[in-house]
């Protein structure tokens, strides 16, 4: 029976390790280094490789002294016995600061090879090529302080931790040095974005632009790109192989690949420009462009404009060409052989978009809302219960929120058997806690919410000399038009930035842009809520998060109904109000106008006494609603819902020519910058 200790046993590599060790070896032991938090995580690991029985925790922790396995008092080692010290453990990121790297890297490994040291076992430590630093030319497995420069805290670490494995007096040692270690070649998993993961946002980018555009590239040198699997499968065939003390190994592919030919494979994959070659001479010319005061600064912007950091770029090409005629003469017969990077380009980069990309989230494909979460306020009825059959019939799962329990339920029911997925959630979003509420709710069965239709709304026709006794009228507007929808914005807005995407459609009135008579509580409270999602869209457009304002005409609800009026002017339906959002939705523009509206902004800036004139004439020649005239001894007051006005009352001699406007007017003003009909 063969036993192992293994430090890092359930990161990405060490956990290959650990599978392939158990594997090969059915009698096998393995005693993983674990923290505490991870014992749960090893003991599932152990359960999926059907060895419970020989997976057992160690735990302690690499940076304390003693690995933490030390008596306090007697400082005795508690640690089993074992033939093989696996040392995997270490900081990978290029990111991470000095001290910590340091701790981890080099403090970790001193603690390793006094362990090893004690009990006799042979450690198997693994480096990295990052060793070679700058050094030019070839290096061998058997190289190692060659005067190269080690520009960056995970090079010197990586350095000064092999340097003590190699001058540890008493140990057997063997060395095993990858190179950029990317994800498995059958099937694309990766673990977190790391070394050239960093350039993927960039080259999907690119997939924007016709694939058989010419485009030449910069000469930035050549790289060295290992799958983990090679790696894992290769130490667990060497960790096996005897007789091969105080020997180093290098994991890494036999010809060093210049990034022409890595940005293809991954460009190919992408759908983006492939490339046509380097240019001549640009290797050079940048070499001494980064040498220019400033240069260097500007560089470092530009790549963290891009999402890479500037500690990162610098170090995806080697200086070095990597021998390992060694190590493959022993892995010989055995058939584990590194493939060529464009035979897995294609998995690494499916594997990315689909559960590494940071942007995942935003990608609608061909249908945006199918499978997408859309929570839709003022569900019951009207506007957004048109809206929720629309989401629901393009495959969305609808979250419909209200306040009446009873209408609720009843209108979810009814989406779900004509149109789809539909799950009813009581709030009044007027309340502070119910939001809250609503929110955790929310989050906890469906993770996040894609779309939000912020579509409760609260109307009031009065003019301002009858509301000088009503500042309640305002409040109650603003409660539910301005602070609800904020209120629910705000508790959303963290989850969306964490995915880095959100669309918020905020049911607006064309009424902010005719500003008619006795709307001005209304006009006010929606006015409001579109200048905050205009300054929101902007503080969170780099994390994907979008807002729309649709500038909704008069629709034709049981609101209307008794207005004899309304019945003379072309109204849209709750079904064509719905498509608007759904438009909204799916294209995500900034606002949706109507040619009314925008012919009303125009008449405000080129003739303003004209427009003031024409809702004045208006506003003289339409009344109050009966709600605001005295109500006489046992009459009953007259329900104010049902005698509100529309704001295009006012405009009604402009209203017939511009809703007859041709479609074509409609395409060429959605062509207009930030304007959308």
């Amino acid at each position: 029976m063969v036993s192992y200790i293994v430090t890092g046993g359930t990161g990405f590599l060490g956990r290959r390790v650990v599978a392939g060790l158990l594997d090969r070896d059915p009698h096998a032991v393995v005693h993983a280094l674990v923290r505490e938090a991870s014992v749960a995580k090893l003991h599932e690991m152990a359960l999926g490789w059907g060895a419970e029985d020989r997976v057992f925790p160690l735990v302690g922790d690499l940076t304390a002294p003693g690995l933490g396995l030390r008596d306090g008092i007697t400082g005795e080692l508690d640690a089993p016995s074992a033939d093989h010290v696996i040392h995997l453990g270490a900081i990978y990121d290029m990111t991470a600061d000095e001290d910590s790297t340091y701790a981890a890297n080099v403090q970790g490994t001193r603690a390793v090879v006094e362990l090893a040291t004690e009990i006799g076992a042979v450690l198997h430590h693994v480096s990295s090529v990052a060793v070679a630093g700058d050094h030019k030319g070839k290096f061998f497995e058997d190289d190692f302080d060659l005067g190269q420069r080690l520009d960056s805290p995970y090079h010197r670490t990586k350095f000064e931790a092999e340097k003590l494995v190699r001058e540890s007096r008493g140990l057997r040692w063997r060395v095993y040095r990858p190179a950029i270690v990317v994800g498995d070649s059958r099937t694309g998993e990766m673990d977190k974005i790391d070394g050239p993961y960093y350039f993927f946002p960039a080259i999907a980018g690119l997939a924007a632009l016709p694939s058989e555009l010419p485009m030449p590239l910069p000469d930035l040198g050549a790289t060295n790109i290992v799958p983990v699997d090679y790696v894992a499968a290769a130490m667990v065939e060497l960790v096996n192989k005897p007789g091969l003390i105080g020997r180093t190994f290098h994991l890494t592919n036999p010809e060093p690949q210049p990034f022409g030919q890595i940005y293809a494979a991954l460009a190919r994959a992408a759908g983006a420009p492939a490339g046509f070659g380097t240019l001549p001479g640009s290797h050079a010319a940048l070499h001494a462009l980064g040498g220019l005061p400033g240069v260097p600064a500007v560089r470092d912007f530009v790549l963290e404009r891009f999402g890479i950091p500037a500690e990162v770029a610098p170090h995806t090409a080697f200086a070095s060409a990597f021998s390992s005629d060694f190590t493959r003469a022993q892995l010989r017969g055995t058939g584990i052989e590194v493939p060529k990077f464009d035979t897995y380009a294609a998995k690494l980069w499916s594997y990315w978009e689909a559960h590494l990309d940071p942007d995942r989230a935003r990608r609608g494909g061909k249908e945006p809302l199918r499978e997408r979460i859309v929570l839709v306020t003022g569900a019951s009825s009207g506007i957004g219960l048109a809206t929720a059959h629309a989401v629901a019939k393009r495959g969305a799962t609808v979250l419909m929120v209200a306040r009446t329990p009873e209408d609720l339920d009843a209108a979810a029911a009814a989406v779900r058997a004509e149109s789809g997925a539909a799950q009813a959630y009581i709030c009044d979003i007027t309340d502070e806690k119910s939001v809250e509420l609503l929110v955790k709710q929310v989050l906890a069965d469906h993770d996040h919410v894609d779309f939000v239709v912020n579509n409760a709304g609260r109307s009031i026709r009065r003019s301002v000399l009858n509301s000088t006794d009503r500042m309640h009228d305002f409040e109650r507007t603003m409660a539910v038009n301005y602070f609800g929808a904020v209120r629910l914005i705000l508790a959303l807005l963290p989850s969306m930035r964490e995915r880095r995407f959100g669309h918020f459609v905020n049911i607006s009135s064309i009424a902010v842009q005719t500003k008619v008579p006795r709307f001005a509580a209304y006009v006010a409270s929606k006015s409001a809520l579109d200048n905050f999602s205009e300054i929101a869209a902007v503080e969170n457009a780099d994390a994907g998060i979008t807002f729309t304002s649709v500038r909704m005409p008069l629709v034709r609800t049981p609101m209307i109904a008794p207005t004899d009026l309304y019945k003379s002017i072309p109204v849209h339906s709750p079904d064509q109000a719905a498509d608007i959002v759904v438009r909204a939705l799916e294209h995500r523009p900034s606002r949706i106008d109507t040619p009314i509206g925008t012919f009303a902004q125009i008449v405000d800036m080129v003739m303003p006494s004209v427009k003031r004139a024409i809702l004045s004439e208006g506003f003289h020649m339409f009344g109050d609603s009966k709600a605001t005239k005295p109500v006489r001894d046992g009459d009953a007051a007259p329900a104010e819902k049902k005698e509100s006005r529309s704001p295009l009352l006012a405009l009604a001699p402009i209203v017939q020519p511009l809703m007859g406007l041709p479609a074509p007017a409609a395409r060429i003003a959605n062509r207009i910058p930030g304007l959308h009909w």
